[in-house]
């Protein structure tokens, strides 16, 4: 790197040639630059094009301005990824060393200041005091019971559905994605009182930037340290129980700040990650069909779109704690960068076919990494995965009801929300939350015919049909009603032999038996083998 390919201006993380640069032409995802020619994160309405406009003009590591002309880095490498979140000794989370914040450029009222002000929490320490309050987080999630949180995201889905299972139609963002995790997030924090409708909302304009974002992140903030308060009065084994109760000894304000990291990034990356999956379902039939045909399971489709769509578009954010060097550019102590998993996972050096398979590759950037990585993927993922597999259970003829063009996103910095699903499928009645999803009804079986008494006619012969994430599902099979009807015995007068155009037998042959149909299918009896047993523990039923 030599001196003059170095940014000349102190204040901006800036290209040598900015001032020269043309305008972009209308349209362009980078038109509309702001001082120094820098464009303007929050302004764009197509992210990923934008990036991959960066990423051609500047390489891995482009200059980028956020609201107010705040000047920052955008990383869009992979391995310039890898190196920023691995590199504690010269990047770090602390914000109170931004050189932004430092000279009085960053408003109280910002609308990122939820992310970007330093707080007591390990998402924002170093050193030791990340190690403790990590530490504490890290204990509570290992003292999550698994099994048990299945149990309880299979019993939610069954509540979320049976609001709408009825209708025949649904939008499975609103209706679904956005309210699925948020009612498990609460469950395992140990406040399930607390979900309902505005919880869901605040928690989804909060990371967006939006002028009620600071209003919002109080109102959740609230709820959390009520929840603090009941579990010092009241310690239990739930998430908040462990935090208040671990040897690091952490204040009230610390376990409040706590649980809101721990809510917010696992309820925000849950609920787009289940709604970009089952886009992902709805609109490419070999996407469906490998999971009907049991070529891919739910958690490979679940990391694949962790590879396409990571719920988070861009990461707040890393400073730098010296003059250093990052992606051929010269980085200043003090300056901000963004860390970005979504232009990172598509960097060309490392996937040259951004529409490649990526099934059992997990380096994607879709969690973080390093010691900042994120501390709740595995409940996330366990939510996505289940949510995926029971939904499709309960609906398994579920289809889009709009064309794939007629979807729409919202875009902001941190994430790509997908607005709407609508979808239609076959109405069903509600199913107890106790019992494991499917898509029988529940009506019982008949049980009362008798032989030589007609089928009524369209009586089915068996239930539909249904996916599971991994061709998990189940078809049940009816009793079969003989084709021909048994006629009473009448002897060997009676008896017909073959061939003997309907005449009795000879005297003397014995006469045949007539074929006893088969007895009507049993109930499927809890699986014996020792897979299908452990797999029947597994989904905690």
């Amino acid at each position: 790197m030599t001196p003059e390919s170095h940014p000349p201006t102190p204040d901006l993380p800036a290209g040598p040639d900015d001032d020269a640069r043309p305008e972009p032409p209308p349209g362009c995802p980078a038109h509309g630059r702001g001082p120094g020619g820098l464009a303007r994160l929050h302004e764009s309405d197509d992210l990923k094009r934008l990036y991959e406009h960066l990423r051609a003009e500047h390489g891995p590591v482009a200059p980028v301005l956020i609201h107010d002309d705040l000047p920052l880095w955008v990383v869009l490498g992979h391995a310039e990824s890898q190196q920023l979140v691995r590199s504690p000794a010269q990047f770090c989370k602390d914000s109170r060393i931004w050189s932004a914040l430092r000279d009085g450029l960053v408003k109280p009222d910002h609308p990122l200041m939820p992310h970007i002000a330093w707080q007591p929490m390990c998402a924002h320490a170093e050193g030791e005091e990340h190690r403790r309050w990590r530490g504490a987080i890290d204990t509570a999630v290992a003292a999550t019971d698994f099994r048990s949180l299945r149990r309880h995201v299979n019993r939610s889905v069954q509540r979320v559905v049976n609001r709408f299972c009825e209708a025949g139609e649904a939008d499975l963002v609103s209706q679904y994605a956005e309210h699925l995790p948020m009612a498990v997030m609460c469950h395992v924090l140990g406040m399930p009182d607390e979900y309902d409708d505005r919880m869901v909302q605040a928690a989804r304009d909060m990371i967006r930037g939006t002028e009620t974002a600071i209003a919002s992140n109080a109102f959740v903030m609230a709820a959390l340290e009520r929840l603090t308060a009941r579990r010092r009065a009241e310690p239990l084994g739930d998430f908040a129980g462990h935090l208040v109760s671990h040897p690091a000894g952490l204040t009230d304000e610390e376990v409040s700040q706590h649980l809101r990291v721990v809510l917010i990034a696992a309820y925000e990356a849950t609920a787009n990650l289940l709604a970009n999956v089952l886009r992902q379902v709805l609109i490419d039939p070999r996407f469906r069909s490998q999971l009907n045909g049991g070529q891919m399971t739910v958690p490979q489709a679940v990391e694949q779109l962790l590879w396409d769509e990571p719920p988070f578009s861009t990461i707040f954010a890393y400073y730098a704690k010296q003059d250093t060097e990052l992606g051929g550019r010269r980085i200043r102590k003090g300056d901000g960068l963004l860390f970005a998993p979504a232009p990172a996972n598509v960097d060309p050096r490392v996937r040259p076919d951004p529409t490649a398979d990526m099934q059992g590759n997990r380096s994607h950037l879709a969690f973080g990494g390093g010691t900042h990585e994120c501390p709740g993927q595995d409940i996330g993922r366990v939510i996505a995965e289940v949510g995926v597999d029971a939904l499709l259970m309960r609906l398994p003829d579920v289809e889009l009801s709009v064309t794939e063009e007629e979807l729409t996103f919202t875009e902001s910095i941190a994430s790509r929300h997908l607005v709407s699903l609508p979808v239609h499928f076959t109405p069903r009645p509600q199913q107890e939350i106790t019992q494991a999803p499917s898509h029988e009804n529940q009506a019982p079986a008949q049980r009362d015919w008798q032989i030589g008494v007609n089928r009524p006619r369209g009586a089915s012969a068996g239930a539909e049909a249904g996916v599971g994430g991994g061709g998990a599902a189940t078809v049940a099979a009816a009793a079969a009603v003989p084709a021909q009807a048994a006629a009473p015995d009448t002897g060997p007068a009676s008896a017909v032999g073959p061939g003997s155009g309907g005449g009795p037998l000879p005297a003397g042959e014995p006469v045949p038996q007539r074929p006893v149909p088969p007895p009507p299918v049993a109930e499927a009896a809890p699986p014996k083998g020792a897979w299908q047993r452990f797999l029947r523990w597994w989904r905690g039923y």
